[in-house]
């Protein structure tokens, strides 16, 4: 198993697909650090100050005057609600919610890129792993070798595990190296807020516990980490299923794009929080943001995308496993 592992690990690096999403990964958080930067730099000369507890006065005081707008939907109101108390919780309690440094930065940069941008970086890899071997007409030989073929399904689904991990790790890296030149280093040991609540009545402020931000971020990884698996293993599920790695790719990027859009529109649509696109933004149950459907918690999410990540894995192996190859 060992040397299947290794085999797939070559094929992969050969390919250079790592390289290049480590590439687009660091353009993107030179973007991201940037208009940071130039976003702190229009607060300073509008208020005249870097005091965050000015800054945060006027972003509650901007929130206010949205909420007074009667061109904004019942949902859109109650998110900026939402917002608002949090706001003014950090406020009486004298915490920054938004601590310079890097670490802030990877904080920030992972929570806006969970549900897409990283779910694309892992599709890069995974929707080509199988469907590839038909392309190349390889899979005929990979197949007559005295390997039964779960174990090769196996060692290429290892073979994606690892490369998740370490595209999420090269994510971390590189947010944390670029955005420092900018910001600094420090903050390791900020405080930030979690275990905001949203029920029907508004924002659960019960159950709030104070955490160092590197406590914070390591439950952000592993959230990330979890989804960027779910969505791999449903784009190994379509290599396995379709042979074109382009249409795998197309099916998956519709689904990830279309949950992006659904996030903000299925408030009503109460069966929709069953589909797994729906359920990504994990990282958005540790801010306190009000679920796009009601009655959904992280635990629920948690859940939905176990069951996903179980039937597609059941799939690939069932379906890899029988089918005929010609």
């Amino acid at each position: 198993m060992s040397k299947l592992i290794q085999n797939e690990m070559m094929k992969l690096i050969a390919k250079k697909r790592l390289v290049v999403i480590a590439l687009i990964i660091g353009v993107l958080v030179m973007l991201f650090t940037y208009a940071q930067y130039k976003q702190v730099q229009t607060q300073r000369e509008k208020l005249g100050t870097s005091d965050w507890r000015t800054i945060l006065q006027q972003q509650i005081v901007d929130t206010t005057n949205r909420l007074s707008s009667s061109r904004l939907s019942d949902e859109w109101k109650k998110q900026l609600q939402i917002s608002l108390q949090q706001q003014q919780y950090y406020l009486d309690h004298d915490i920054n919610p938004s601590e310079p440094g890097a670490p802030t930065f990877m904080r920030i940069f992972l929570e806006n890129s969970i549900d897409l941008f990283i779910p694309l970086m892992v599709m890069v890899i995974a929707s080509d792993l199988v469907s590839s071997e038909h392309s190349l007409g390889s899979i005929k030989l990979l197949l007559t070798r005295p390997v039964k073929r779960w174990k090769v399904l196996l060692s290429k689904y290892i073979t994606l595990c690892l490369a998740v991990s370490l595209i999420i790790a090269i994510t971390g890296i590189l947010s944390y190296l670029i955005s420092g030149l900018v910001f600094g280093y420090k903050g390791w040991g900020a405080p930030i807020l979690t275990g905001f609540n949203v029920t029907d009545t508004g924002l659960n402020t019960s159950d709030v516990k104070l955490l160092s931000l590197w406590k914070f971020l390591l439950m952000d990884f592993g959230l990330v980490w979890f989804v960027a698996i779910v969505v791999g293993t449903l784009s190994f599920m379509l290599s396995v299923l379709i042979r074109s790695t382009a249409a795998g790719m197309g099916v998956m990027l519709a689904a990830l794009i279309s949950g992006a859009i659904l996030s903000n529109m299925v408030s009503s649509w109460e069966s929709a929080k069953y589909l797994f696109m729906v359920n990504l933004r994990l990282t958005d149950y540790m801010k306190g943001t009000a679920p796009p459907i009601e009655g959904m918690d992280l635990s629920f999410s948690l859940m939905v995308l176990l069951f996903w990540w179980a039937v597609a894995l059941v799939v690939s192996f069932v379906v890899f496993t029988k089918k005929d190859v010609y």
